[in-house]
């Protein structure tokens, strides 16, 4: 049986033991004040900055987007507006050559009818000049007749020579 020594002994209590665990608490409150919190604390701002990245990342991703359907946006109106621009240019230039054509029919229609006018003005002239030719051949032709005494031959022979020479002075004209 145990005596009454033993049983100190079996409740003995080790020193080395004790020191152990007294170094091994000093040593993680040391560790938990000097490493652990600087340590976490960089890791916490670590963690900080990539969700700070992260975050901006993203408003550069939605601003991006943003931006990319305004220049969507423009580009579209810019289309629109080129289509506006050119459809009213084709209209002005549809205008212009209607305007120019209808001119230079009026153009046309006011020549051919200034001509259509000369040319009544002329034939009023030459039937003018050809009445007073007429008139003095005509005259002429009297003055023949009664210079000569005339038998029907000689006034043949003298309307054939008032035809020829209405005939050479047409020519001439």
């Amino acid at each position: 049986m145990l005596q009454a020594g033993d049983y100190m002994q079996f409740v003995s209590i080790d020193w080395t033991l004790v020191f152990q665990l007294c170094n091994t608490l000093i040593l993680f409150l040391l560790l938990k004040k000097f490493f652990f919190k600087p340590v976490k604390a960089m890791i916490d701002s670590r963690a900080k900055e990539v969700s700070d990245t992260f975050a901006k990342a993203d408003a550069a991703k939605a601003e991006a987007a943003q931006l990319k359907a305004k220049y969507e946006e423009s580009l579209r109106s810019a289309r629109e507006e080129a289509g506006q621009i050119v459809k009213s240019a084709r209209t002005r230039a549809q205008k212009s050559a209607d305007e120019i054509v209808s001119e230079a029919q009026a153009k046309a229609s006011d020549l051919q009818l200034r001509a259509q006018e000369e040319i009544v003005q002329e034939k009023k002239r030459a039937m003018g000049e050809l009445q007073s030719e007429i008139g003095s051949m005509a005259v002429m032709i009297a003055s023949k007749i009664v210079e000569k005494d005339m038998n029907e031959a000689d006034h043949e022979k003298l309307i054939q020579e008032f035809i020829r020479e209405l005939g050479d002075e047409s020519w001439k004209a």
